[in-house]
């Protein structure tokens, strides 16, 4: 139980520098800030509110957000200094393959909690 918490500990402290990073530095790609904004103004989608059921429909999920976590981190790296840049790219680049090759370990536990 205390492997749990302090898991459970590290993943919210986690959570919380990226959470802080992201008011830090929007990295929202130009061509979706227009389609945010015009999302916002008619309110939530419906789909925001349906649950995804099916494990298809969780993997499809998961599998997009892992993709914008990479557009994002790309963005970053754009925005980081240039000495740092290719680093940057290798690094996002290895967390996205290494993500991917694991949606289906997630998944499954993800199915396991309540």
């Amino acid at each position: 139980m205390k492997t749990f918490q302090t898991l459970t500990c590290g993943a919210v402290l986690a959570l919380s520098c990226a959470a802080f990073a992201a008011q830090a530095q929007d990295n929202t790609p130009p061509q979706n800030v227009k389609l945010q904004q015009q999302e916002i103004a008619n309110g939530d989608p419906a789909r925001w509110h349906r649950e995804d059921v099916t494990p298809a429909q969780k993997e499809r999920t998961l599998r997009k957000e892992i993709g914008a976590a990479l557009a994002e981190a790309k963005q970053a790296c754009a925005k980081g200094p240039a000495a740092e840049r290719a680093s940057c790219l290798k690094q996002a680049q290895d967390t996205y393959r290494h993500d991917m090759a694991n949606v289906t370990a997630v998944l499954a536990e993800n199915a396991k909690q309540p």
